[in-house]
């Protein structure tokens, strides 16, 4: 099946239908502009709707699966995940990265995993041992690349 995102005036995915592959194959094939305008054809916009563009639910194209919420960034021709937080930016590879990379340092004892979250106030990793409220919770520290407990 092939998939269609929808978007609104601000290139924005307001959300993502199936066609059916023979109709776009017959239609000016994947990626055209002819298929998608085939594809508005039967399949009217939404009350925000202004276009619809191919996503390939495998990634084969554009970067990324269409999300409701995604951009489409017609220039580069790919989808771009919503901002997670405030303080992160666009890499090169427009993939969002926080001011501070990712902890190296994912387990603890005997090889158990760390969640791990970020903290957008402190601009900061978070490691808890476990979810429930009475875990150990941990800073990491990019100097030092540890973790450091916090009290808490």
């Amino acid at each position: 099946m092939a998939h269609y995102a929808e978007l609104d005036i601000n290139n924005k995915v307001i959300r993502v239908l199936t066609a059916c592959n023979q109709d776009i194959a017959t239609h000016g094939g994947e990626l055209s502009e002819e298929a998608a305008n085939y594809f508005g054809t039967y399949t009217p916009f939404s009350e925000n709707g202004v276009k619809w563009v191919q996503t390939s639910y495998n990634n084969n194209f554009r970067k990324q699966y269409a999300g409701i919420g995604h951009t489409f960034d017609s220039i580069k021709n790919k989808f771009i995940s919503p901002q997670p937080f405030a303080s992160w930016s666009l890499d090169a590879n427009d993939d969002w990265q926080a001011p501070v990379a990712y902890p190296t340092v994912t387990t603890y004892g005997d090889n158990v995993r760390y969640f791990i979250s970020w903290d957008e106030a402190g601009l900061r990793w978070i490691g808890k041992e476990n979810l429930m409220s009475n875990g150990n919770e941990f800073v990491w520290s990019p100097e030092t690349s540890s973790w450091i407990a916090t009290g808490n």
